[in-house]
């Protein structure tokens, strides 16, 4: 139990050394985008070969679709409504946020859930996916100093950024908890539905706010990063 709270205390823990960049360090745009490409690559592949993987081992085919497609529109619909308010661009870099921090903090937390507790859920096979917390871990920074440009603009100060990002960083670790604590009781037709409704949820995180900043930010090497973040999530599973 308390190694779960670790291992999402510590994918979690990105987000505010990327806030921490982003209020003492200022780094160049298309260098985040190669870090976000690769992270984006490695994501891919965990939520493909960790969570679906595993979820078509506890249930049919069928199952796993609907609850996969559902997890991408639930996530759509909860990604609408913060964007609507503020938080369309919490994972830009180059900051732009148009609306108001809450937006802006409510958006990273909804991207921090479905990822969190697939790290404690991963925890029941004996051992933490070690490509599901790189994954995460490496998306988090570019997030954690995106989402604090934007939130600079919008007139928080550092104090209230770091303690913003301090109650992120505790979600998630809570989050991997509940992950582990919850699912170790389910029966796999369940445990394969929650599994696949997360990943639906990731890979519609990925390509509505990571993969456009990628591109944008560091051009079309990024191809080539996603690629090996892909491959790398393949070797550590």
């Amino acid at each position: 139990m308390w190694m779960a709270l670790g291992w999402g205390a510590l994918a979690g823990g990105a987000v505010v050394i990327g806030a921490l960049i982003g209020l003492f360090l200022p780094m160049k745009q298309r260098y985040i985008g190669y870090v976000m490409s690769f992270g984006t690559g490695i994501l891919i592949g965990a939520a493909t070969f960790e969570l679906l993987d595993e979820a078509l081992n506890k249930s049919t085919t069928f199952i796993v679709a609907i609850s996969f497609i559902i997890g991408s529109l639930v996530f759509t619909g909860f990604d609408f409504f913060v964007s609507s308010r503020g938080a369309s661009k919490r994972k830009r870099s180059g900051g732009g946020n148009e609306g108001t921090g809450t937006a802006i903090f409510f958006g990273t937390i909804l991207d921090a859930i479905p990822e969190s507790i697939m790290i404690g859920a991963s925890l029941l096979s004996g051992n933490v996916s070690a490509a599901l917390v790189a994954a995460i871990f490496v998306s988090n920074i570019p997030e954690g100093l995106s989402s604090t440009t934007g939130l600079q603009k919008d007139g928080f100060s550092k104090k209230k950024i770091l303690i913003m990002w301090g109650v992120v960083w505790l979600i998630s670790a809570l989050a991997s908890l509940a992950g582990y604590s919850v699912l170790a009781n389910l029966p796999d037709m369940q445990f394969a539905m929650i599994g696949s409704f997360a990943s639906g949820g990731i890979i519609a995180m990925l390509a509505s706010t990571m993969m456009p900043e990628a591109h944008e930010e560091g051009g079309t090497i990024v191809g080539l990063l996603a690629s090996l973040g892909l491959i790398t999530a393949i070797v550590l599973s």
